[in-house]
């Protein structure tokens, strides 16, 4: 079950960002969106970033459509929960919050793994959509080159 929802995840992914290489946009106008859709994506929305993305594609005529809606395929809710244990993780290295085993659970301690939830999670988002501009950049050229060749 899983891996059928795996796979049609990728597939998804393959088929938005192979629309968005075939797209008039500029190679850096299609990772570009890619990225922000990753970043947009890792963060904590509630679901709210699918909304702003509708809102920036009507804002700005450059992002392109099936490259910022690929994001949501590749963080898909079964790589989620992943992002959020890395998300603490690395703001555990940002923010110094207090042993569990040392305190007692308190208002003030759920704020402090909140924060560090938070602030990892920004960390981790901004390093997921550079990787992610890099790559479907490079994904970009390489099949609009073919593609010309082919022609």
């Amino acid at each position: 079950m899983i891996r059928e929802r795996v796979v049609r995840y990728r597939e998804r992914a393959r088929r938005d960002l192979t629309a968005a290489f075939r797209e008039e946009h500029t190679e850096h106008e299609v990772a570009t969106s890619f990225a922000i859709g990753v970043f947009v994506t890792a963060l904590p929305t509630g679901g709210l970033g699918i909304g702003l993305f509708f809102v920036m594609i009507s804002l700005w005529p450059w992002i392109s459509k099936p490259a910022i809606f690929a994001s949501v395929a590749v963080l898909n809710p079964i790589v989620k929960p992943a992002v959020y244990v890395a998300s603490f993780q690395v703001g555990g290295l940002f923010v110094s919050t207090p042993s569990i085993t040392d305190v007692r659970p308190s208002p003030d301690m759920a704020a402090a793994a909140a924060t560090q939830l938070l602030v990892g999670n920004v960390v981790l988002a901004v390093g997921l959509a550079i990787v992610g501009y890099g790559v479907v950049l490079h994904l970009t050229h390489v099949h609009r080159r073919r593609r010309r060749s082919s022609s």
